[in-house]
């Protein structure tokens, strides 16, 4: 019984390996991927999206010239939820759309794609507590919509 399990895997591992199946995160998989240069807009925002996109993509600075150009922009949206008896915020919605474009170096037509992240943070009643509060939820926000555009880029390139 067992030499005929081990003869079913290594038969299956054979006919994969023939089909030219290869995962979508395999190291390896996609050179490309980590020749993108990402640009973002010049505000904390667009830095810790460019940040997270840079080590989502896995960005090889100066090895070797990128093959893609990506280029974000970015609308938030903050929007109070609950409220106190004296009328403030028990928490925020936070609603972060990006609209991205990945531009070939070689002139080919480029793709673009938009993703959106909502989430929310509670609200403080101290000053520092709730521009810590804030920043969390952008940094939160930019590690999200870096992984949902690494998906649709890597989806995307795997058409090619």
């Amino acid at each position: 019984m067992r030499a005929v399990l081990l003869a079913a895997i290594a038969l299956a591992g054979a006919a994969l390996s023939a089909c030219g199946f290869t995962p979508m995160y395999a190291s390896g998989g996609s050179p490309a991927i980590s020749r993108i240069a990402v640009t973002a807009e010049d505000d904390r925002l667009g830095y810790r999206l460019r940040e997270q996109l840079e080590d989502a993509l896995a960005w090889d600075h100066g090895a070797q010239p990128p093959l893609y150009r990506l280029t974000t922009v970015t609308q938030q949206a903050r929007r109070p939820l609950g409220r106190r008896i004296d009328d403030t915020a028990t928490r925020y919605e936070l609603t972060v759309r990006v609209v991205w474009t990945l531009t070939p170096t070689s002139g080919a037509t480029p793709l673009t794609g938009t993703e959106t992240s909502t989430l929310t943070y509670a609200a403080a009643d101290q000053p520092y507590a709730a521009i810590a509060a804030q920043q969390d939820g952008e940094d939160r926000a930019a590690a999200e919509l870096a992984r949902l555009i690494r998906i649709d880029i890597l989806r995307a390139l795997s058409g090619q």
